[in-house]
C-alpha cells in the first residue's frame, strides 16, 4: 500500500508542477506582445548552451523568461538602448538539432555582455523594427552590420 501512495504522490506532485507551469505562463503571456525565444545561456561547448522560452515586449525592454522555471520574474532583459545587432546566421552543426528549421540566430551586443538569440526568421524582421524604433528626439540604435549573409 505504501507504494502505490508514493506513486500517487509522485504523480500529483508532478501534475502540480505542470499546472503551475501552465499559470505561470498564462500570466506572463496575458498582455500579449510574446515571442517565441531562446538565448544561449553558456558558450562552453559549441552549439550547446541553448535554453527555450519567450520573450515580451514592454516599452524599450525586451524581457526573457525561461520556458520552464517558476519564477514569475524574466531571467535576462535586454534594452533598447544599449542594444545592437553585430551579426545574423543560420543554426550551425549541434544548433539545427536544437531549434527548428526556420530559425536565425542574432548576436547581439548590449551594455552588460555580448548575447546570442535565435527566433523565427519572420519573428526577425519585427525584432528589428522594435530595436530600432525609438522615441522622439531620441538616438536609434544602429545595426551593426548590414551585409548579412541571406536567411
Amino acid at each position: 500500500m505504501e507504494i502505490v501512495e508514493g506513486i500517487g504522490i509522485g504523480v500529483a506532485a508532478v501534475l502540480g508542477a505542470l499546472l503551475i507551469l501552465f499559470v505561470r505562463r498564462a500570466l506572463v503571456t496575458r498582455s500579449g506582445g510574446i515571442i517565441r525565444l531562446s538565448v544561449r545561456t553558456s558558450t562552453l561547448l559549441d552549439g550547446r548552451g541553448w535554453a527555450p522560452g519567450f520573450g515580451r515586449f514592454v516599452g524599450d525592454e525586451l524581457r526573457w523568461y525561461r520556458m520552464f522555471s517558476f519564477a514569475l520574474r524574466p531571467k535576462r532583459v535586454l534594452s533598447r538602448k544599449g542594444l545592437a545587432v553585430e551579426r545574423r546566421r543560420l543554426p550551425e552543426g549541434q544548433e539545427r538539432f536544437s531549434m527548428p528549421a526556420d530559425w536565425v540566430i542574432l548576436r547581439c551586443t548590449s551594455h552588460h555582455a555580448p548575447v546570442e538569440i535565435a527566433m523565427a526568421r519572420s519573428t526577425v524582421t519585427g525584432f528589428l523594427s522594435w530595436l530600432e524604433a525609438a522615441p522622439p528626439g531620441a538616438a536609434s540604435p544602429r545595426l551593426a552590420s548590414q551585409d548579412w549573409p541571406a536567411a
